[in-house]
């Protein structure tokens, strides 16, 4: 998905259809079972949407280990999406690397589980 070219204009209410949130990781497991190297997370996004799971495709940066308890940032509203025996039911957000392996979309300060991007 790498795209140089700047895409189109949205507004903001397009940009507020988007609902980016904050969680904290609690379980990393490998994900032999698909089609690309991946890792399955169960992420909290605190009290209002609770625990989501996510597969993503970050094995080249990542261990299982070290993403238990690091706040990542997803897209919360996306329908779910069956990836071979996995549900994904968020989108983990990251960008790809000079070689085409994602490196995890970075908060450098605490933020309260479940924060909504503005």
């Amino acid at each position: 998905m790498s795209d140089q070219n700047q895409s189109s204009e949205i507004s903001f209410d397009d940009f507020l259809r988007v609902d980016i949130r904050v969680g904290t990781v609690i379980d990393a497991q490998p994900f032999p079972e698909a089609r690309k190297p991946a890792i399955k997370l169960q992420i909290n996004f605190g009290e209002d949407i609770g625990v989501k799971k996510s597969s993503a495709q970050i094995t080249v940066h990542y261990t299982p280990e070290q993403l238990i308890g690091r706040q990542v940032m997803a897209v919360v509203n996306f329908p779910p999406r069956q990836i071979g025996p996995f549900m994904s039911e968020v989108l983990t957000l990251g960008y790809e690397d000079q070689d085409g392996a994602i490196v995890l979309a970075n908060i450098d300060k605490p933020v309260p589980n479940g924060s909504r991007l503005m």
